[in-house]
């Protein structure tokens, strides 16, 4: 992505999850195309690479809180988008906190210079910043001191992202592909910078479809949704990262009681 400062830094939204085939998903794609756009901030198809570096308690608060469907619930990244650029001191990244208030989405992030995100992140040294992200500053450096913060998963992936028009102001629709990713389940440390993430965290023909709107979903797209039979599924990247790597087998935080079962009913 060419430049960040235009990116909105507090939004609430909705957002719906599904877990499809790469068939499935480009069919859905194809029907989308007479209603949005690909997204300007990306390649020309709307794609961009994205890195998020997750932070968690040393009792993985965040990771069971999701788990355990809390309906108030924080969490803690580094969110790098792709540009080619390799990672350095002065790339800028987000910081940002992802809050769930039972249904509604809401993010608060910031701007900043990677050493300076790394300063505030691991040493919980303020940065210097400008005085309005003062409040999200300040509530950063309270989740990292409360719940002892400390990196626990770089999840990267390919995002392709489409918007809708001044018809359908805030929708917008994304397919990840390529997801993977690297925990520090095994005491080997964890960093944005790097190609760490090498462990698939979906078999690469599945694709995470999500719906992103600021109050309701268009009638024509519910109808898309209906017409392609694709099904909602309570999928978290960050979650399925930590059961994959502690090999727990827990699929609670999908929604289903079956791997297999998922595999069958996406292969379709």
């Amino acid at each position: 992505m060419s430049s960040l400062s235009h990116i909105i830094r507090s939004f609430n939204r909705f957002e719906l999850k599904y877990l499809v085939t790469l068939r499935k998903a480009e069919n859905f794609k194809h029907a989308l195309n007479a209603y949005l756009q690909p997204d300007g901030n990306g390649n020309g198809r709307g794609a961009y690479e994205l890195s998020n570096l997750y932070f968690d308690s040393p009792d993985y608060r965040c990771y069971w809180e999701k788990v355990d469907g809390i309906k108030f619930r924080r969490k803690l990244r580094i969110r790098r988008y792709g540009t080619g650029a390799p990672l350095d001191a002065e790339t800028p990244v987000f910081v940002e906190i992802k809050q769930r208030v039972d249904r509604v989405t809401q993010k608060r992030r910031i701007l900043l210079p990677y050493r300076e995100a790394l300063r505030l992140c691991y040493d919980r040294d303020i940065p210097e910043h400008e005085p309005h992200d003062a409040a999200v500053i300040e509530e950063i450096a309270a989740l990292l001191w409360q719940y002892n913060l400390h990196p626990a998963s770089l999840i990267q992936y390919r995002r392709e992202a489409w918007v809708g028009s001044d018809y359908d102001i805030g929708l917008r629709v994304t397919f990840d592909t390529e997801m993977r990713y690297h925990t520090n389940s095994r005491g080997t440390g964890v960093e944005l910078e790097g190609n760490q993430a090498q462990n698939p965290l979906f078999p690469p023909e599945w694709v995470i479809v999500e719906i992103k709107v600021n109050e309701r979903i268009p009638y024509w797209l519910t109808e898309l949704v209906a017409s392609h039979n694709l099904s909602l599924v309570r999928v978290s990247k960050y979650c399925r990262s930590i059961e994959l790597a502690q090999n727990t087998g827990n699929l609670e935080s999908i929604g289903v009681t079956s791997y297999d079962h998922v595999l069958l009913n996406t292969r379709l």
